[in-house]
């Protein structure tokens, strides 16, 4: 197990804040190709044995560092930062493989519209992050790239889907990251890799036209090391698109700059549970941890947890119906190709009945019509982000909790997926370490609350200090 020690000297670009960054390339004491330069570097000493950037577009990126720099008058937000998407997303002209053997050698024409907004404000495109096969799963392993490991100890796995991306940020080799998040696949890997992951509220990030347009179980969102540097990917990533028919309506400018709130005010409700979870010691002696530090901090704190009766019903409808769209048009062939839990996925999809599909929408207005009552009474909902510490990098999934057997590959992660079956927001916040392993706090503001949100994570990050702890690889440049 890697030892936590300080991180390095605040000189060094790649240990750099994104948002620092930025200030020295907009004031021009570093220019985007030095920048590049030292996350390439630290890319290539720290990369191997993480397995967390499993594609590499080093050239492609100098011209378009070195174009910048002969540019500045042309500088977007993200201009100079060194950018690794995630491998579900479409990059045009690079390598896109959905972690999938089906797609080993997959080159898509055109960019996905998160990228297409990225390159637009100026990000550099450096490569591909590691991800579950198609996604599925919090678990970062495939059988085109293998296992991505956890940075503060690599026999334990980084979670899940956005496993490469948490690890990347958190071993330093990139200021900032794009996920996407189904039942936790953003603020799960965040919590197991002690940095930040946003899911914002359901339509604020629009997806890229195609599919089914109203579907809203999935959301692209920022990941980094800060809730500033999340706010600053956010402002490029949230805002309407005339093609995408159930976009929210306010520009990504609204979320940026954050000015933290004043705890004093909040009323917040802890929840080591969300009412009946199985949930680690270690896990839950962190949250009440975060809970006296807010207390201390001047909040009003109570103990409370919205309804979530049929969460578990909701999310599994939704999901294994998007399996059967995206799985059921499959040949034979195509399906023998995919790993056992997208096969029981699919057949959950197929198997749903009109009955479900009759019951499940009213079912989700009820629950989130409970939800909205809840936040009538409390500001911030706070509970854990995984029921778990990041386990054996050799185990799939997890089968028991607490002597509580998990009866599926999704089960143990039901502390994220219940709340996107609410739409509200939700954040992991790098809180505290057990067992030399890092725990995210999971903070849920009311449905389309993405700016308070950001206000009070950052209010939050402010008194626990957690994120600044690196793993030793993550502290030793070669």
């Amino acid at each position: 197990m890697n030892e936590l020690q300080p991180a390095e000297p605040r000189q060094q670009p790649a240990f750099l804040a994104a948002t620092e960054l930025r200030d020295l390339i907009e004031r021009r004491q570093l220019s985007c190709r030095e920048v590049l330069e030292a996350h390439i570097a630290r890319i290539e000493a720290v990369n191997s044995p993480l397995n967390a950037i499993v594609t590499k577009t080093y050239e492609s990126a100098r011209q378009r560092a070195d174009e910048l720099d002969r540019h500045p008058d042309r500088h977007g937000p993200l201009a100079g930062l060194p950018m690794a998407h995630k491998d579900l997303v479409d990059t045009q002209g690079i390598r896109t493989t959905y972690g999938s053997p089906l797609y080993a050698d997959h080159v898509p024409a055109a960019d996905a519209l998160v990228v297409e907004r990225m390159r637009r404000a100026g990000a550099v495109t450096v490569g591909k992050t590691n991800t579950p096969e198609f996604g599925a799963g919090s678990q970062t392993f495939n059988r085109v790239f293998g296992v991505t490991r956890n940075p503060y100890d690599t026999t334990k796995t980084c979670g899940g889907s956005s496993g490469g991306a948490a690890v990347a940020l958190a071993a330093r080799m990139i200021p900032l990251a794009d996920g996407s998040d189904t039942g936790g696949s953003l603020r799960n890997p965040a919590a197991f890799c002690n940095v930040v992951g946003f899911r914002p509220s359901p339509g604020r990030v629009p997806a890229t036209p195609g599919g089914d347009p109203w579907a809203d179980l999935s959301t692209a969102g920022p990941m980094a090391r800060t809730v500033d540097d999340v706010a600053l990917l956010f402002s490029v990533l949230a805002g309407p698109d005339p093609r995408v028919p159930n976009g929210l309506p306010e520009p990504g400018t609204t979320f940026r700059p954050v000015e933290g709130i004043d705890l004093s005010k909040l009323r917040i409700a802890v929840t080591e549970d969300f009412g009946g979870l199985p949930v680690q010691r270690e896990v839950r002696d962190v949250v009440a941890s975060l809970r006296q530090a807010l207390q201390d901090a001047g909040a009003q704190v109570v103990d409370a947890a919205p309804d979530l009766t049929d969460a578990r019903r909701i999310f599994h409808i939704l999901r294994a119906t998007g399996f059967r769209r995206r799985f059921g048009p499959m040949t034979d062939a195509q399906r023998a190709e995919l790993k056992d839990t997208i096969v029981w996925n699919l057949q959950a999809g197929l198997d749903l009945t009109l009955d479900d599909y009759d019951w499940v929408y009213p079912a989700r207005a009820r629950l989130v019509a409970r939800v909205g009552e809840f936040f009538k009474d409390v500001d911030l909902l706070v509970g854990p982000t995984t029921q778990v510490l990041p386990f054996d990098a050799a185990t799939d999934w997890v089968r028991s909790i607490e002597d509580q057997r998990m009866a599926t590959y999704i089960e143990w992660m039901e502390s994220c997926s219940w709340i996107t079956a609410t739409c509200c927001p939700a954040l992991s916040l790098p809180t505290g370490f057990r067992n030399g392993l890092p725990v995210g706090t999971q903070l849920v503001a009311p449905l389309r609350a993405d700016s308070f949100l950001l206000r009070a994570a950052k209010a939050i990050e402010a008194i626990t200090g957690f994120a600044a702890q690196t793993p030793m690889l993550a502290a030793t440049p070669r």
